[in-house]
């Protein structure tokens, strides 16, 4: 086998991690051996929402006349919102979090942004992802450079991140090691002992030797990953029931996998499908109450576990929508959007900040009052116990959420 066949056929391509078996002995002594990086206890899990989601419409103004002349047909109506205060409610999907938010688990941050804000999907997921200015352009991940921080001078540990997805973010990749995708360990395991892998072990790639030293490197940190995830995750599943739905599925991993003892700090996952140009109130309904209910059902079994308080969960879109409607009963690409962060044994749960400001608009859209690293700064600095203007590449005020 050569190796472009072996880069063609190989699983583990698309999740940039492959390894060689012979090397593995040695690279299991340096990474799982003595010398790990310390945490401190505290683990961060990351929802994505990919497409947009319409924040107005998820965090709704509902006594704010210019959202009810702006959107005639798909504004949620005063009598169906979920009030959190006198200005603003949740979508009346979202019960289970409301519920959370009555326990004191749930904070609301509101007007989050950046400068210059860009409305491509793309570039602006990569904006959120590597933390980015709108005019800069990183090739590593905010999640990947603390796990480079984090592994600095230590045994690496790329399980220290873990995306439960068959394929790895920007945001888990860093200049030295990258997080480990996957979407369930047992198949992870089984694939790195697959005849592929075995007969691949056999073969002398003696040309291009820097590309065989790196898939040397790279697959056997994913096969010493699997083992020791696969061999963690035996413990007995969780008895709470989640919704049969993506990110119900996703969230149900990460609990077995804190609940086992993986030393992860960071897990992220994401979720599409809030791109709603086009008839938007039930779709966006759909997939808020998935949301809502994943959640809720995820916080209810660390609560059970008595692991609620080590866990925080932070979930942001790359952007929200436009304050005006479109006419196909939907809303277009805006800029800034609301954060939510549940859980992790903060104190004060509640709505952070001021309400988007309706009649100050910029260009038609809202207007940020805070930068996303802000967030980022704090999680990292006040929760994580990282260093947060190494990671970010320079201070950002935090948030007061500690």
């Amino acid at each position: 086998m050569n190796r472009r066949k072996f880069l063609k056929q190989s699983a583990f391509t698309t999740a940039g991690t492959m390894l060689i078996p012979h090397f593995l002995k040695a690279y299991e002594a340096q990474m799982m051996g003595k010398g790990l990086a310390a945490s401190n206890g505290k683990i961060l899990v990351i929802v994505q929402l990919s497409g947009g989601n319409d924040g107005l419409n998820t965090v709704v103004p509902y006594r704010n006349d210019i959202y009810y002349r702006e959107r005639p047909t798909i504004a949620i109506r005063p009598e169906k919102v979920l009030t959190l205060n006198d200005e603003i409610g949740l979508h009346p999907a979202m019960t289970p979090l409301k519920a959370l938010y009555d326990e004191g688990l749930v904070t609301v941050i509101n007007n989050v942004g950046y400068p210059n804000p860009d409305r491509s999907h793309f570039r602006s997921m990569d904006i959120w992802q590597t933390a980015s200015d709108s005019d800069a352009y990183l090739r590593t991940g905010w999640v990947g450079r603390y796990l480079d921080a984090a592994c600095a001078g230590k045994a690496q540990q790329p399980f220290r991140t873990i995306e439960v997805d068959d394929t790895l973010s920007l945001a888990m990749k860093g200049s030295n090691l990258n997080g480990l995708a996957m979407l369930d360990p047992k198949k992870l395991y089984n694939q790195t002992r697959s005849n592929l892998v075995t007969n691949l072990s056999k073969e002398h790639l003696t040309n291009e030797p820097e590309i065989v030293s790196y898939l040397y490197k790279t697959l056997a940190e994913t096969v010493s990953l699997a083992e020791y995830v696969f061999n963690k995750a035996k413990v007995p599943g969780t008895n709470t029931t989640y919704p049969n739905v993506e990110l119900g599925n996703r969230l149900k991993t990460v609990s077995q996998l804190i609940q086992a003892g993986v030393d992860t700090s960071v897990y992220y996952v994401s979720i599409s499908g809030f791109d709603t140009h086009i008839n938007q109130p039930g779709q966006q309904e759909r997939l808020l109450g998935q949301y809502a209910e994943a959640v809720g059902a995820f916080m209810t079994d660390l609560k059970v576990a008595g692991r609620q308080n080590d866990v925080m969960l932070m979930t942001f879109s790359e952007f929200g929508r436009r304050v005006k409607q479109n006419a196909s009963n939907g809303t277009d690409h805006g800029t800034a959007n609301n954060v939510f962060l549940i859980g992790g044994g903060l104190p004060s749960r509640r709505v952070l900040n001021e309400a988007p400001n309706l009649s100050k608009l910029t260009d038609g859209d809202l207007t940020y009052s805070v930068d996303f690293r802000q967030i980022y700064a704090t999680l990292l600095h006040d929760y994580l116990g990282a260093d947060d203007v190494a990671i970010l590449g320079r201070k950002f005020d935090g948030v007061k959420i500690v």
